[in-house]
């Protein structure tokens, strides 16, 4: 048998990515300066902290992971940093499984890995896993690193918790990365080794490499990585009691954001730039009651609205203009709610406005009555996209002869989808679209169960140079978007306590800016 090759050195620019420049800012460190500045510090607290509630969670999803793939050692990457520009970092956010299966969030612990390492009996058979993070440790304060790198060290960006740290609070062992090499390839040739491939692909092509140089077949190791990839992604499909608690503070940390910016809309009419101004209000509070926005904020005024995802937000508020306000507060687990309203900025919707709106809320109605065990996860646009394609036939907007149901035939008919052309629903949690890599029996043709959390969000959309829509529509976009859990009688609307319906839009308005 071969030995397995050696991975790259795991030190800190072994995932990140680097970007070259001259050496036009060096810092001068003489040796004196070395020797001054790692003394007279005083000693570092010894307290270790709790185990997180997120651990405790994180810990029985492993478990599952783990009976699913016995005796195999599976490689759940965090990621690494990304430049934004020359030497400036985006924030890092950690891979999607690597947080659901480790507990740890925003901005926690670049270039980590998860392993999951086999355990087998004494007669060989396998016995479960071991739960190890590899990770970059606190750094001594007799290193360099410690007032030189301005990547990890603690001069720059703080301190790293330890080895001893992440065990107290993870529930989990901790090894320093620089172990993980020779860890990741051990008994290459006798293990099966799967791992994430997207959360890291320099990592993923030097591990394929001593996969292959170990016998296991080169055209199967994607394949095989997939299979993990797949499962790690659909066991978010049900969420346990801690994450649905989790989503619930998002949607009250989002409703908060949402009257910040009903309170200020008037400033964003006059200020000008409008669509800016919305989107930093929400933003301010984002970040401040959370980690920030779960994605890119669409705050799209008048026609902007028919842009489905315009997140450019450059465009001025008129008075008369609604807002159509697509955002929503990520925690520091990395929760996320997905929230839309569509506003109008004088605080009254007009006639046209009232008419497109009224549309939408009962094909929302509709949707939101079919989320309930039992029915298919389709049966939610089902529902709202029959109620979008009578009012279009009644409207006349259905070519002459096209009743409701020619349009909803999937092979022949789909002229609503002009004005929706989008789906009414989808999974959501850690990531705003969750679950993302369930196959189709597992997302659109399965069942509703407890647990599911899922958006239902209809829409409208008459584009101002749309000669086929009544010229009163011209211009107008409506979405209204709820986050909703599955339970055992139908379902909860977490973010019914924002106001839906028009008279109790222009009502929320109307209060919010009267405080």
């Amino acid at each position: 048998m071969r030995t397995a090759p050696p991975l790259a050195p795991c030190d800190h620019g072994r995932v990140s990515e680097e970007q070259k420049k001259a050496d036009n800012r060096a810092r001068v460190t003489t040796d004196e300066f070395r020797t001054f500045v790692k003394q007279g510090w005083a000693p570092r607290p010894d307290t270790r902290p709790d185990l997180s509630e997120s651990a405790r969670y994180a810990a029985p999803r492993r478990d599952v992971v783990s009976a699913q793939y016995p005796g195999e050692r599976l490689i759940v990457p965090a990621g690494g940093l990304k430049v934004r520009s020359n030497d400036t970092d985006y924030v890092f956010r950690p891979h999607s499984a690597f947080a659901h299966l480790t507990g740890l969030g925003a901005d926690r612990e670049p270039d980590a890995v998860l392993v999951l390492e086999p355990i087998f009996d004494e007669n060989g058979e396998p016995a479960g896993h071991e739960s190890v993070l590899f990770f970059k440790p606190l750094a001594d304060r007799e290193s360099d690193e410690f007032f030189d790198d301005a990547r990890y060290g603690e001069f720059w960006v703080g301190a790293r918790p330890t080895l001893e740290d992440i065990e107290a609070e993870l529930g989990l062992s901790a090894r320093d990365i620089g172990e993980f090499a020779d860890a990741a390839v051990k008994d290459a040739g006798r293990t099966t080794i799967r791992m994430v491939r997207d959360a890291d692909r320099a990592l993923t092509a030097q591990l394929d490499q001593a996969r292959v140089e170990n016998g296991q077949a080169d055209d199967g190791l994607a394949d095989q990585d997939d299979d993990l990839a797949h499962t790690l992604s659909h066991l978010r499909m049900i969420k346990d009691e801690w994450e649905i608690q989790q989503m619930r503070d998002a949607v009250d940390a989002t409703k908060v954001g949402f009257e910040a910016v009903i309170a200020d809309l008037p400033r964003a009419v006059e200020e000008g730039r409008g669509e800016r101004w919305v989107e930093g209000v929400f933003g301010l509070h984002a970040r401040h009651q959370g980690n920030g926005v779960g994605y890119d904020s669409i705050c799209a005024a008048g026609d902007h609205a028919n842009t489905l995802h315009w997140i450019k937000n450059t465009g001025d508020i008129e008075d008369g203009d609604l807002i159509l306000l697509d955002a929503g507060v990520e925690l520091d687990s990395l929760f996320t709610a997905d929230i839309t309203r569509t506003l109008p900025a004088s605080g009254r919707f007009t006639d046209a406005q009232r008419e497109i709106y009224d549309a939408v809320y009962k094909a929302q109605q509709a949707g939101l009555a079919a989320v309930r065990p039992g029915n298919k996860f389709s049966d939610v646009h089902a529902a709202a996209i029959r109620v979008i394609a009578e009012h279009l036939h009644a409207w006349g907007l259905l070519p002459d002869g096209v009743s409701v149901e020619d349009t909803l035939d999937k092979e022949h008919g789909q002229y609503h989808r002009r004005w929706m052309v989008h789906g009414t629903s989808h999974h959501l949690g850690i990531d705003v679209h969750d679950c993302a890599l369930a196959t189709r029996d597992e997302y659109m043709d399965a069942e509703l169960e407890p647990g599911m959390v899922l958006t239902v969000e209809p829409g409208l959309y008459f584009k101002a140079d749309d000669l086929l829509a009544p010229e009163r529509f011209r211009g107008i976009g409506v979405r209204i978007e709820d986050d909703v859990v599955v339970t055992e009688e139908g379902h909860e609307n977490l973010s019914e306590h924002l106001p839906r319906s028009a008279d109790e839009v222009e009502a929320w308005i109307a209060e919010v800016q009267s405080r």
